[in-house]
């Protein structure tokens, strides 16, 4: 597990070191990769960045993607979430969708805004890599 950062403040590089801070961080992650879509929403209606980053540069979005949660998506999402934000490696939200094949979250991203061109590969590129022309579709390609 990646140690959380705290965007937009001067020590964002910086690992949290406060260990309720960590805490609270780390469950946040933990929520958006389990789906636990109410108490995550809660979480960020009560203060947590929904922008929130780990130290791999993956935000909640990023992990309620990869992890085939539409519906966390979706509150992410409401709530202003970033759809394009890519981790260090150059990853979106919805190239990793569609890398694991979840059309629900693919179709929630889109309407979140997402851009299937954006992020190295893109959406676009993992689509055509995997021959989902029907995604290529999608995509308005």
């Amino acid at each position: 597990m990646s140690e959380p950062t705290i965007p937009g403040t001067d020590t964002a590089a910086e690992p949290a070191h406060d260990p309720e801070l960590l805490q609270l961080t780390t469950r946040a992650f933990d929520l958006a990769r389990h789906g636990d879509t109410d108490t995550l929403a809660a979480y960020v209606d009560a203060g947590v960045p929904v922008n929130l980053t780990n130290d791999n540069g993956d935000s909640l979005l990023m992990l309620a993607a990869y992890h085939g949660h539409a519906d966390a998506v979706t509150a992410l999402l409401r709530r202003h979430a970033d759809p394009d934000r890519a981790n260090h490696k150059g990853q979106t939200p919805l190239a990793g969708a569609v890398f694991k094949g979840a059309d629900a979250v693919i179709r929630a991203l889109l309407d979140g805004g997402a851009d299937p061109r954006r992020g190295t590969p893109s959406a676009v590129d993992t689509a055509r890599m995997f021959g989902k022309d029907d995604l290529l579709k999608l995509f308005g390609l």
